[in-house]
């Protein structure tokens, strides 16, 4: 076996992703059933808010603050009965909370901005937009385990948001994480990229698709790649992995060996699925493609398994 284990780099590509910057200390172990009430007393205690897939911004000049103190998110009628700790870190307490105001009932000052906004734009840095990545799939994942998927009884949460307990049958419930195989199938010199409808214009990407159960990550990759491309895929290897709170995914990067070349798209899930040369790809990356294709943007995932290829030796 070749262990190269301490020849890795000691930033593995995990870190370069958006919502990956996470420093929060989660202490999980340390979880009661009343920590969050303990947090909101502390008067160290910052939330975030949280709605409708938007998070609640304070503009300060040029800046944006994405913490509220716990008498500010009162303030806004945050509903905090229903907040979730996050952890602690240096300044103490972090929460997310559900905001109760619609955007146009903000007062001055206040922005609520879409979670792909507020990172294709870098509005917050590294580590407030991991946290926002925790508490946005915490929060998703109550609004849509109410009740119990055994008895159907109303649940309640507990540890602080990371257990739902059913009141009816004492069932216990926990967050999920669905995972998703993210893939760039590449020969030597050329890498398969592929467009979805709702793309941007100009934008080709990864394939990807969710990981089913009872199935390796290998085996979705290979699975995903010949259901989308038509192309069979031999060897994989794992890349980087990234947090990805719509609502609630784990992004899996991987490379797939393509053993075969005569793309055989699935229209209804593809416009359009091609091969780019290394040249291509690294002119998709500088925006100088002379069709005007573009790729996604520096902080996902998808762009850094494309550049990594592109800026290898072919």
């Amino acid at each position: 076996m070749n262990f190269r284990l301490f020849d890795a780099p000691e930033r593995e590509p995990s870190h370069f992703v958006g919502f990956a910057g996470n420093m929060i200390d989660r202490l999980s172990e340390n979880r009661s059933d009343d920590c969050v009430e303990t947090a909101l007393a502390d008067p160290s205690c910052r939330v975030m808010l949280l709605r409708g897939g938007r998070m609640h911004l304070r503009q300060e000049g040029p800046r944006f603050e994405g913490y509220m103190s716990t008498s500010q998110a009162q303030a806004l009628s945050a509903k905090l009965e229903h907040a979730v700790l996050l952890g602690w870190d240096a300044a103490g307490p972090v929460l997310a909370a559900p905001a109760a105001l619609e955007p146009e009932a903000l007062p001055d000052g206040m922005k609520a901005i879409d979670y792909r906004s507020i990172y294709a734009q870098g509005l917050l840095g590294d580590d407030t937009l991991g946290a926002l990545a925790q508490g946005a799939a915490l929060l998703g994942w109550h609004q849509s385990h109410r009740f119990c998927g055994r008895c159907g009884g109303a649940t309640q949460m507990r540890a602080g948001g990371y257990k739902r307990k059913c009141e009816a049958c004492g069932a216990e419930h926990f967050p999920r994480t669905d995972p998703v195989a993210i893939m760039l199938a590449v020969t030597p010199d050329r890498c398969l990229m592929g467009r979805s409808p709702h793309f941007a214009p100009g934008m080709y990407s990864c394939l990807a698709g969710f990981i089913e159960p009872g199935e390796t990550i290998e085996a979705a990759v290979r699975r995903e790649t010949f259901e989308e491309a038509g192309i069979r895929v031999g060897r994989v290897v794992y890349h980087a992995s990234q947090p990805w709170p719509f609502p609630y995914s784990l992004m899996i990067g991987c490379f797939g060996e393509a053993v075969s070349h005569e793309i055989d798209a699935d229209r209804t899930e593809l416009e359009d699925c091609r091969w780019f040369t290394r040249a291509e790809t690294r002119a998709i990356l500088s925006r100088t493609h002379p069709e005007g294709i573009t790729a996604p943007p520096p902080m996902a995932i998808a762009h850094h398994l494309i550049r990594s290829w592109s800026e290898a030796e072919g």
